[in-house]
């Protein structure tokens, strides 16, 4: 998608983010780290370009779905999410330019995700011995719903969703905490719904490591989104909500990835994204990182 190229530029141009913190992915992930989470046969019929009319029409992209242009592109978000992960184990915060396709469960794909990036990362750093305890943190408007599913009765992952409760999916799973949101909550609300979970979680669960799925779509301009938040609002989300900086006073690993976002234009929801790596940059140097 245009819009991860243009979060970059934005990020660059802005001097967010230097030339030097860039980092790309060695390789796509194989087949056997996306079976850790996803079933053999999806896997194959994805990267092989046969997915069934049924569910591409649930993942959304149409026929595209069986394009090798977006099979890479998909595989490359994968490989990010992981990079970006193992960047912040090693030193103490990362964040991706893309990442956070949640609603993508075991055997299908649905809301315009495919492979969940968030679950195969957790699972291969759980299975590597990496991380005993992952906390994926989503406060995307729309519940993390493949996310939850995939994890469901585990104990080394906690899956945390802060949402608006009558948007996608219609029919929700269960995190292992859910706070849903009615339409039209604002900044001020959102963001002590935010702090009140998250510390909540991060005292009683204990996590070694923070996966952020940073959504900006529950912006009151987001054309799929039925909260109302402010473009402060987002900025605030991540300074007074103080999801970063809770996680990082706690000495806890935190790993951000832009979730949803949908707008008309390209460069007014980059821009909204860029939130989540202008608060990062703030708390590196706040923290010394």
């Amino acid at each position: 998608m245009a819009v991860f190229a243009n979060i970059h530029r934005h990020l660059l141009a802005e001097g967010t983010v230097d030339p030097r913190q860039v980092h790309i992915p060695p390789a796509l992930p194989s087949r056997e780290l996306l079976c850790l989470v996803h079933s053999p046969e999806y896997v194959d019929a994805f990267c092989s370009g046969t997915l069934d009319q049924q569910r591409m029409r649930r993942i959304g992209f149409g026929e595209v779905t069986r394009s090798q242009t977006l099979i890479d592109r998909t595989l490359a978000e994968v490989a990010g999410t992981l990079l970006t992960a193992e960047l912040a184990l090693e030193h103490g915060l990362a964040c991706n330019t893309a990442g956070g396709t949640h609603h993508a469960f075991r055997d299908y794909g649905s809301g315009f995700c495919i492979i969940n990036d968030l679950a195969v990362t957790a699972e291969v750093l759980l299975r590597q011995g990496r991380a005993s305890r992952v906390l994926i943190l989503d406060v995307d408007v729309h519940q993390g719903d493949g996310t939850a599913h995939i994890f469901s009765g585990r104990q080394d992952v906690f899956t945390l969703s802060v949402h608006a409760a009558s948007n996608f999916p219609a029919r929700k799973q269960t995190s292992h905490l859910d706070v849903a949101l009615p339409d039209g909550t604002g900044d001020n609300a959102f963001c002590a719904a935010v702090a009140e979970a998250l510390t909540g979680v991060l005292q009683t669960f204990r996590p070694d490591l923070v996966l952020y799925d940073a959504g900006v779509d529950p912006h009151q301009d987001d054309a799929l989104g039925r909260l109302s938040l402010t473009d402060d609002g987002l900025r605030r989300r991540e300074l007074l909500a103080r999801v970063l900086d809770s996680c990082l006073g706690a000495g806890i690993p935190v790993a951000g990835y832009v979730g949803g976002g949908y707008h008309a234009d390209l460069e007014v929801l980059a821009a909204r994204h860029c939130w989540l790596h202008r608060a990062a940059a703030a708390l590196w140097h706040d923290y010394r990182l």
